[in-house]
């Protein structure tokens, strides 16, 4: 009986947000009437895949073959400074959209939403949790960080650091150079723009712990190699990293 009043209270408070208030998804405009939906529509989120194709056992780069997964020429070359990265899916489609909506458009509450998605594809993996002592975002300059407003993957990692209950440590790891954007740059271009663009703080704080860092966007790994070359020099004893997409 108290549950069946709850609902209807539920429901007639939804009616009266939909008739006063309407909202619309942002990447299809249909209407918003589902309990919990906010920005973007169930048909939306449930429209993004995680990817079922092979990846590196490392780095987790994505192959386009269907073997089996494995170690890729580049981490067999030469391993990066991070032990394993993961993505949740690749960066296209609605995920791309929504991730762009996140950082672009300033919808801070798609942070929160876009974790519980990695939550759910990744959040079982013992390689990527088991051990954990702290998660760091990947930081921003605080240039960049006034003129977009927020910290994006500062806001994932704060609510994945909720989820898994692991504690954030968010100012441990900082940029001090404000670089040009890494979009249209090639690898080695990247690598060198990158260099020296991040320093530890406290570091004393981070001996001996095993750090998940945590982005929005792996591309060439660049910015996550950087950043764990810096923190593993600083005493950490192992870096592993997480990413909603990679292009």
């Amino acid at each position: 009986m108290i549950f069946s009043l709850q609902r209807k209270i539920s429901l007639c408070a939804k009616l009266t947000e939909l008739i006063f208030f309407p909202s619309f998804c942002e990447l299809c405009s249909r209407l918003l009437e589902y309990p919990g939906e906010r920005i973007i529509c169930r048909s939306c989120w449930e429209s993004i895949r995680s990817s079922h194709s092979s990846y590196c056992l490392c780095c987790g780069r994505f192959f386009e073959s269907s073997e089996e997964s494995h170690f890729c020429s580049h981490c067999l070359r030469e391993r990066p400074p991070f032990s394993i990265h993961r993505s949740c899916a690749r960066y296209k489609g609605n995920l791309k959209d929504i991730i762009l909506l996140y950082k672009y458009s300033r919808i801070r509450v798609l942070g929160k939403d876009l974790a519980l998605f990695a939550h759910k594809i990744l959040g079982e993996k013992k390689e990527i949790w088991s051990g954990v002592d702290a998660i760091i975002p990947v930081p921003l300059h605080p240039k960049k960080k006034r003129e977009r407003g927020f910290n994006q993957a500062q806001l994932l990692a704060l609510e994945l650091a909720r989820l898994k209950r692991i504690e954030l440590k968010e100012r441990r790891l900082v940029k001090v150079k404000n670089i040009p954007p890494q979009t249209l740059l090639t690898m080695e271009e990247r690598k060198k723009n990158i260099s020296d663009a991040y320093r530890v703080v406290k570091g004393e704080q981070l001996v001996g712990k095993i750090v998940l860092l945590v982005d929005d966007v792996y591309t060439t790994g660049s910015t996550i190699r950087e950043c764990s070359s810096v923190l593993k020099k600083s005493g950490v004893e192992e870096v592993r990293a997480l990413t909603i997409a990679q292009a």
